[in-house]
């Protein structure tokens, strides 16, 4: 059986549901996996647990670029596979999303299922899947910290007293300008995320498209647009507070009014491993309770 090479990333924010960490450590140990601990899960575990010492077998590392892995474990909740997400970057090392959050949409794996899961791994008996993004760049201040969305990208106002305006276009044909709270451009992948609490539709992985969904359009005939997501959305965003929010997979940054961004499709894909038997649809009937009747 060939060893394998595990990066493991963590919520370092829930120290009562990271017991997990011992089941998956002692089954890649089981397994003669060589693991690699990203630095700040790694402090956060010799401080959570008295009996996580200093050992050959672990080996923390700051930068991803460092690790040669040929799995990344992300040991959370989506929000931790999206952070995980934009620490592997270029490389498309498979992601495996363990769930110890609430909904686990993209981490799928739960707690019960990580001996199995890890067994999986080691058996070829899974699937990987390729998720687009979207590249944010910008013609004036740069964008602190990653400027990629596996999720979306999100334009909002500062202030809780005005919208804001954007003046959208697509592929350089002039949409319109949106009066709102603010504007999200969402990939597949997110399209049941903050788009979805704004009335944006569901759009299944894989399928080339993103969705552009106004959040609170001062006008009743704003709806969400799906366009493909080899285009390019040019928004150029005024504020009566003279600065805008730009949120990143949640991650925000405060810009100056009349500043253009440039999403484009990003020229690299995030891969998300996913359990033989493990079906889309039936995802969305179990987490989103698709469909059901509560009467």
């Amino acid at each position: 059986m060939a060893s394998l090479r595990f990066a493991l990333f963590g919520n370092v924010y829930q120290q009562h549901k990271s017991a997990a960490i011992r089941v998956l450590l002692n089954s890649l140990r089981s397994h003669g996996a060589q693991i690699f601990i990203e630095k700040e899960y790694y402090d956060f575990l010799r401080s959570a647990f008295s009996e996580f010492t200093d050992s050959p077998d672990f080996v923390e590392f700051d930068s991803f670029a460092e690790v040669d892995a040929d799995f990344a474990i992300s040991m959370g909740g989506d929000g931790t596979l999206l952070k995980t997400a934009s620490m592997v970057r270029e490389k498309q090392t498979p992601i495996v999303g363990i769930n110890m959050g609430r909904l686990g949409f993209l981490a799928d794996v739960s707690v019960d299922d990580v001996e199995t899961c890890v067994d999986a791994l080691y058996r070829d008996d899974y699937s990987v899947e390729d998720r687009s993004l979207i590249r944010v760049e910008t013609n004036g201040e740069p964008l602190n910290g990653y400027e990629c969305a596996l999720n979306d990208v999100a334009i909002l106002k500062r202030d809780s007293a005005s919208m804001i305006s954007i003046r959208t276009s697509i592929n350089g044909e002039y949409l319109t300008t949106y009066q709102a709270d603010g504007l999200i451009i969402s990939t597949p992948t997110g399209s049941t995320a903050y788009s979805m609490s704004n009335g944006g539709p569901v759009i299944v992985p894989r399928t080339g498209v993103n969705v552009m969904t106004a959040v609170a359009p001062h006008s009743l005939n704003v709806r969400p647009i799906v366009f493909p997501d080899s285009a390019q959305v040019e928004l150029t965003v005024r504020s009566r507070s003279h600065t805008f929010l730009v949120a990143i997979d949640g991650r925000s940054g405060k810009l100056p009014e009349g500043t253009t961004l440039r999403l484009t499709r990003a020229p690299y894909r995030v891969k998300i491993v996913k359990r033989s038997g493990t079906r889309y649809f039936s995802t969305l009937r179990e987490k989103l309770m698709w469909g059901a009747d509560v009467r």
